[in-house]
């Protein structure tokens, strides 16, 4: 009877999810026929309008989970955020919970998350109409191939994206970037060597990429550290409440001039910038280490006390 409770609550809050994603879609699309009138100010306006129907849409995410399958956020870090700046976001990511967590927490408090997306998504039916509308900047990737049989194409790729991102300066923004560049498991963990403990090895190159098209506006960089005790759960068992707890520390600090530069053809900066990132892994690893020892004694008093 408990298990069809369980199952019974997490239909209700996918029901409501479903329906509060269909009902701020419909004020997305109508405020993006606006938007392709091709007058500045009135892309600004409805920029603005957008964001807040998207930020909205979180609201609304975050009183269906309240009353469905509560969720207790355990914070630590710095907490001086502001909707006037530029921020780049950047996280460990075990699940795709980690998207609903952050938005979450970062809602209201931080300009609306972005996310870098491949070129190709947007051509998704509705959802690319979507992301296009919300200023989700698209990149298009060109392989070591392409370059190869057509040399012209060197350089194109970062000049799309940054005038893909010439939008934001008319409006703060936040982009978000998972540098680890796919979920952790172990058999991931195991076939790279990884030398940290609870963490994929971070990709420098889409973070670098991102700072050098975003440019000089976005100066403040958001390490966001995620832990789930216990186990990591899917959306499915988020939904139905298996998650009670979560850890989430945040570290506010300066984009520093060194992780600024030409990630493409500079070495040096390369290897630079690889190291500074490895620097926050290795802090991040050891923030993990601690929660998981924490958990680990909590569960340990708590056998003793039965």
């Amino acid at each position: 009877m408990r298990a069809l409770l369980i199952r019974v609550r997490g239909w209700i809050a996918f029901c409501g999810y479903v329906v509060n994603t269909l009902f701020w879609v419909m004020p997305i699309f109508v405020i993006s026929l606006f938007k392709l009138i091709p007058v500045t100010p009135l892309r600004t306006g409805c920029s603005y309008l957008l964001d807040h129907c998207a930020s909205a849409w979180i609201s609304v995410n975050t009183l269906i989970e309240k009353l469905f399958h509560p969720v207790d956020i355990r914070f630590s870090g710095d907490t001086h955020f502001s909707t006037q700046e530029w921020y780049m976001v950047i996280a460990n990511h075990q699940s795709w919970v980690d998207i609903l967590i952050l938005q979450r927490l970062l809602n209201h408090k931080i300009p609306f998350l972005k996310f870098f997306l491949k070129q190709q998504l947007l051509y998704v039916p509705v959802l690319g109409l979507a992301w296009w509308a919300l200023d989700f900047p698209f990149m298009r990737r060109y392989s070591t191939a392409q370059l190869k049989k057509n040399p012209k194409l060197k350089g194109k790729d970062i000049e799309i994206t940054r005038k893909a991102c010439a939008k934001f300066k008319h409006k703060p923004v936040s982009v978000m970037n998972f540098v680890e560049g796919t979920r952790f498991s172990q058999a991931k963990h195991s076939k790279q060597g990884s030398p940290y403990r609870h963490l994929l090895k971070p990709k420098a190159g889409g973070m670098a990429f991102a700072l050098s098209a975003m440019g000089e506006q976005i100066h403040k960089l958001v390490d966001v550290t995620i832990y789930y005790p216990g186990k990591v759960p899917s959306f499915w068992e988020y939904i139905c409440g298996d998650l009670s707890r979560v850890y989430v520390d945040v570290k506010i600090t300066d984009i520093a001039q060194e992780m600024r530069g030409d990630y493409m053809n500079d070495r040096q900066f390369k290897i630079g910038f690889q190291e500074q990132l490895n620097l926050l892994w290795q802090r991040k690893d050891a923030l993990l280490s601690q929660y998981a020892e924490q958990a680990g004694k909590q569960t340990e008093d708590s056998a003793k006390h039965v």
